[in-house]
This record gives C-alpha cells, sequence and structure tokens, in this order.
C-alpha cells in the first residue's frame, strides 16, 4: 500500500518560475501541491496545468464565491485544469455550492474523475471575536463550522477545508468518509503569521485531518526541501 502523505505544500507566488523550482525542490517530501489566488491570478489556467504536470497532486484554492450559474461555469474550468480538489465558499449556499458539484461533474463525464469539491467554512485568519463581531455570526466558530460543513454535504460536496480546531468535531460529526483540508498548519517551533487557529501537522493528522497545507514554514526557509522533510519526520516521529 502507497504512503498517504498529507502534506500539500502551498506555491503562493506569482512566479511562475520559482513555483515550478520549488515544486521540484520539495517533490520527494511531499504529498501535493496548493496554487491559491495570487499564483492562479498571476500565471492563469496555463500556470496551473504546468503545476500539476510536475506529476504531484494539485489543490486549486480558488474559493469560489458568487451566484450559482457563474460558479457553474468557474467548477467546469477549475476541473478542466486537471486538479484533484478545488473549492468555494460555503457561505454562498446551497444552490451556489450544488451548482459547483454539478459544474464539476459535467466537465468529467469523458474523463470520468471529478475533482473533489470542498467548502470553505471559516477562514483560519478570523477568530470568535472576529466572527461575532465583523460578521454577526452568533454561534461559535466550531458550531458555525458544523452548520456550514452540513449544508455543503447536502449539496453534495465531498469536504471542507476547516482550521484545526474544528477537526476533531467534524471528524465525530460528518464521519470518516468526509474529506478534511487543513491550512495553519505550523511545525513545532514556527511563528503562527497571519493565522489565529493553528496546530502542527502531527495534531492535525492524529485529530482527523486527510490534507494539511503547510505554506510559509516550507516555502520560506532557507531550504525548503530540508523544511519539507522535516515535516515528514515530525509527523513520523
Amino acid at each position: 500500500m502507497r504512503f498517504h502523505n498529507p502534506v500539500f505544500v502551498a506555491l503562493d507566488t506569482p512566479d511562475l518560475d520559482r513555483a515550478l523550482a520549488l515544486a521540484r525542490a520539495v517533490k520527494p517530501f511531499v504529498g501535493g501541491l496548493k496554487v491559491g489566488l495570487e499564483f492562479i491570478t498571476a500565471c492563469g489556467p496555463d500556470g496551473v496545468r504546468r503545476i500539476v504536470g510536475e506529476g504531484l497532486p494539485v489543490f486549486a484554492d480558488v474559493k469560489f464565491h458568487d451566484i450559482p450559474n457563474t460558479v457553474a461555469g468557474a467548477a467546469r474550468e477549475a476541473t478542466r485544469m486537471g486538479v484533484l480538489m478545488f473549492n468555494v465558499h460555503a457561505a454562498g449556499g446551497r444552490a451556489m455550492m450544488r451548482a459547483a458539484a454539478e459544474g464539476a461533474a459535467a466537465a468529467t463525464e469523458r474523463s470520468g474523475r471529478r475533482p473533489l469539491v470542498l467548502a470553505v467554512t471559516v477562514l483560519t485568519s478570523l477568530d470568535r471575536a472576529a466572527l461575532s463581531r465583523e460578521l454577526s455570526v452568533a454561534a461559535s466558530v466550531e458550531g458555525h463550522v458544523l452548520h456550514l460543513a452540513g449544508m455543503a454535504a447536502e449539496s453534495g460536496l465531498d469536504g471542507c477545508v476547516a482550521s484545526p480546531n474544528e477537526i476533531g468535531a467534524l471528524r465525530t460529526n460528518r464521519g470518516p468518509g468526509w474529506v478534511i483540508v487543513t491550512p495553519g498548519v505550523r511545525p513545532a517551533g514556527s511563528t503562527p503569521g497571519d493565522q489565529s487557529r493553528i496546530a502542527t501537522p502531527r495534531a492535525a493528522v492524529q485529530a482527523g485531518a486527510h490534507y494539511l497545507v503547510v505554506g510559509r514554514p516550507i516555502t520560506g526557509a532557507p531550504d525548503p526541501a530540508r523544511a519539507a522533510e522535516a515535516v515528514l519526520q515530525e509527523m513520523a516521529s
């Protein structure tokens, strides 16, 4: 059985050559690559296809949030880039999330492999105070995440993106088949940066996360390959 390496490195750069160099450096030590809005805005779908061409699974962190018809079209195009998974904001509602799942399915009728469609729940940069004060959400962070994940499941999505703090509750609430992708992962000793709800890679995997997104602790290190290897060793220790 092939070892499941849950670490996806965030290639958050507008420079395609740098992204490719990073991907090649860390490739022996990670399970996949993540491209986000900065990269996609700068490099476009062809840039994403170049990253896919490196041979590792790719998470397109696009965070679609628009009317259902627009999101359905965007989901079709995301699917055609050949990525393993992409995401939409659960706050867009059930009709929008259903449109995303249906758009992805429509684009895979010939290939037979639909990418995982994930719901973004509560961004890891937000905490309870911000959720209440700025977004007028009365529920706790965990309660709101569970509510949004439930909507996503009812809408035909495959999983969600959530912080390490909510992994355990999501796994209990949604069961073993629900895909959980966790950003806000910081190796022991790393600074939190702009993330509010974080955990170490080992803690996140033990809690039940299926995929981990690790960015600056690897890509900002003097030797990204060594930093990626250290993350892998930390999880195995």
